[in-house]
């Protein structure tokens, strides 16, 4: 396990870099948080999961 996934516990990160890729960058998230990234006609973007509510 990588220093910083060890190191987020209960929190979130997103670590974004520069890279060769059509986009300039890349990306990625750790924590149990409601962005994740998705790849769309080779473009990363950031999807965002529902809302838990209580009622199930």
């Amino acid at each position: 396990m990588e220093p910083c996934e060890s190191g987020i516990e209960d929190g979130n990160a997103v670590m974004a870099w520069r890279t060769n890729n059509e986009a300039g960058f890349d990306f990625m998230t750790l924590g149990s948080n409601r962005r994740i990234p998705v790849e769309l006609d080779g473009a990363k973007l950031v999807s965002f999961l529902p809302e838990q509510t209580g009622d199930i």
